[in-house]
């Protein structure tokens, strides 16, 4: 069921207004609504200045938090004790700022949860409502073994918490999409600026995407522009397919290169990051310490999110729009990194494909078994190499009068058997 405009506009108007009590829990009452369900009355923005407006609503890029039609089914559907990788689930979703471990049946194990109000509680309100959303979900996580853990509220915050959700420091640089921790305890995270770059556009603000390093305290000791890093290097033509306003590269991928991949690919040496940027269809590796890109590749993919590194010298990533169909389809591809050829494809069965136009994230596991998070659709499913689903999970996390909506999946990450857990009470 694909949405009219204003209709989903209306989805987020009421979804924000829903989780207006942090975590969704002692939510509000909602404001009379009219039969389309938008809420009566008129509302418009005051008016500010074009360009410092043109700024805000940049800095409000998100996501909608749940605008697809929801399964009657919820919860594990399908799990393959023999054949599935055993370990516990985490994932974060676009029904409130919470991070929650299961186990492999859908046992919750932990939960953590805090609000952005809580966050950063001196943070300027938005001017508008449907910016607000970003300050209702996370957008990605990472725990840590002492139970501690790191969020994103899209675009705006980082959180890192203890495994009683107390507050241990925020930082408040735009950080998005994605970060990763070093072995120093150093994290690596993208960042963006809202602002004007005359040498793109001299009129209208861009958003520019950088990498930030915080020291363990949440302390910004670096940031690196990535648009300067494309037009430093022998990539820059890469950048020919990069609009001239709004949002240039939409970076939505960090990992630490971890070295495995150098004797084929020198650009890929320890240390290295690789990303991966949505508007132009690339991913690539960026040596952050000649502030350059020293790699970059276009396929057949589009769209794409989450490339990552896999054990004996390949490359997976989520292709959202590669191999579009009249009707839409997603996949995920293992590709040889010199040729770029796919070695590898799933792109569901001819009974159930599977489709997210936007977010989306696979793991490679142990075990040899692929984990996707189908973020649209609320769904995540582990996947044997000849394509059969050994353990499935449908977002039980509902919206609408009649819970029609399922909220947005963003990622679910499999932690392995013998991570420590004994923290949990």
């Amino acid at each position: 069921m694909r949405m009219s405009r204003h209709a989903a506009r209306n989805v987020l108007v009421l979804l924000a207004l829903a989780a207006q009590g942090g975590c969704g829990e002692d939510a509000p009452d909602e404001p009379p609504v009219a039969e389309d369900g938008a809420p009566e009355g008129r509302w418009r923005v005051a008016r500010t200045d074009d360009l410092e407006r043109e700024i805000r609503d940049l800095q409000g890029i998100g996501y909608v938090s749940g605008s697809r039609p929801a399964p009657g089914r919820y919860g594990v559907t399908v799990h393959d004790p023999a054949r599935a990788c055993a370990g516990s689930n985490l994932y974060t979703s676009g029904h409130a700022p919470t991070a929650i471990l299961m186990d492999m049946d859908g046992r919750v194990l932990h939960r953590w949860q805090c609000s952005f109000e809580q966050a950063l509680p001196d943070f300027p309100p938005p001017d508008d409502l449907e910016k607000s959303h970003f300050r209702r979900y996370w957008r990605r996580c990472r725990l840590f073994e002492n139970g501690d853990l790191l969020a994103v509220f899209e675009g705006h915050a980082m959180v890192k918490l203890n495994r009683d959700s107390e507050i241990l420091w925020t930082f408040a640089g735009a950080p998005h999409h994605d970060f990763e921790v070093a072995e120093s305890g150093e994290i690596f995270a993208l960042t963006r600026t809202a602002h004007v770059v005359p040498r793109i556009n001299p009129r209208r603000p861009v958003l520019e995407d950088g990498v930030s390093v915080l020291d363990a305290e949440g302390r910004e000791t670096r940031r690196v522009s990535i648009l300067a890093c494309f037009e430093n290097s022998g990539f820059r033509a890469t950048l020919a397919q990069m609009d001239q306003a709004g949002d240039l590269l939409h970076t939505n991928t960090l990992e630490i290169l971890d070295g495995s991949l150098a004797d084929k690919v020198p650009a890929f040496a320890r240390g290295n990051l690789l990303i991966s940027c949505l508007k132009t269809s690339t991913i690539a590796v960026l040596d952050l310490e000649r502030e350059t890109i020293v790699w970059a590749a276009q396929g057949s993919w589009l769209r794409q999110h989450q490339p990552t590194v896999l054990p004996g010298g390949r490359l997976m990533l989520f292709d959202n729009l590669g191999n579009r169909s009249p009707h839409g389809k997603s996949r995920v591809m293992e590709i040889d990194p010199v040729t770029l050829d796919p070695v590898w494809i799933y792109e569901g069965t001819a009974g159930r494909s599977f489709q997210t136009d936007t977010c989306g994230s696979c793991q490679r596991l142990p075990n040899g078994n692929t984990l996707i998070t189908e973020s649209d659709n609320g769904r995540a499913f582990e996947v044997l190499a000849d394509g059969t689903i050994v353990w499935e999970f449908l977002s039980p996390h509902r919206a609408g009068q009649k819970d029609e909506l399922i909220a947005t999946l963003f990622e679910v990450i499999r932690l392995p058997p013998d991570f420590p857990l004994g923290w949990i009470e």
